[in-house]
């Protein structure tokens, strides 16, 4: 009910909505919104309050068209049964988040290497039969093919090689803090090793994950940057660690 939920909102300091988008096996997305009227649940609160916070509870990436108008947005995943607490934990600032996402978010499913998918052909007759001796009926799986495209630009990769900017990428999250990095070099040879000062320039404490990118020559064909190497850096208020990876 997005007028009662507005209404609420309205006469409160702070708003908060949780989304979600259910999934399990044998029952994929068919895109990439939240089901249910949630998206108009969300602006009908933001409208009414400005300071509206959603907490997403979702398996994979969701187009978010009301992201201008909120204050902030927590990707929870499947938080499971201690969900609440970590959840709690994080909005009220007992704990200082320091998650990456492991994916992309596009802006849009136009963005996707594959906006439609391909489906199962629709059934035969014949195609309906005991599974097992004593199973009820179940439709027979039939094959069909799936073209994958675009090679080797897989997940964040596709984004790099065609130039889009997505809405969240690949390794990005924020913090109650903030970091600084500097002093990059890169020392070359059979075991190359990077190395670089990472600097907690914000007052709490936090993690920050330090990623480097690499990019192939040229002739290679690969036109994207990879992630190469990574650390998560533990950094006090104003603390700064040097940080050396293998490549």
């Amino acid at each position: 009910d997005a007028a009662s939920a507005a209404a609420l909102a309205k006469s409160s300091e702070v708003a908060i909505v949780f989304a979600n988008q259910p999934t399990n096996e044998g029952k994929d997305v068919p895109n990439l919104s939240l089901p249910g009227n949630q998206d108009a649940m969300v602006e009908a609160v933001a409208a009414a309050n400005p300071h509206t916070i959603v907490v997403l509870e979702t398996g994979g990436a969701v187009t978010m068209p009301w992201l201008h108008k909120v204050s902030a947005v927590l990707e929870a995943w499947y938080p499971g049964i201690k969900g609440g607490d970590a959840i709690a934990n994080i909005l009220f600032g007992d704990v200082n988040p320091s998650g990456r996402l492991p994916l992309t978010f596009p802006k849009s499913e136009s963005q996707l290497p594959h906006p439609k998918l391909a489906t199962q052909p629709p059934a035969r007759p014949g195609d309906m039969k005991p599974s097992f001796p004593g199973a009820r009926f179940e439709r027979n799986t039939r094959q069909f093919e799936v073209d994958y495209t675009e090679g080797l630009k897989v997940g964040y990769k596709w984004y790099e090689a065609e130039g889009l900017e997505p809405l969240f990428p690949f390794g990005y999250g924020l913090s109650y803090t903030s970091y600084a990095f500097s002093d990059l070099q890169v020392t070359p040879g059979k075991s190359p090793t990077v190395t670089f000062t990472v600097k907690n320039t914000g007052d709490r404490a936090g993690a920050e994950t330090a990623q480097v990118y690499a990019r192939l020559p040229e002739a290679a064909g690969e036109p994207f940057k990879r992630l190469v190497a990574w650390d998560k850096v533990e950094l006090a208020p104003g603390e700064s660690k040097t940080v050396t990876l293998a490549l």
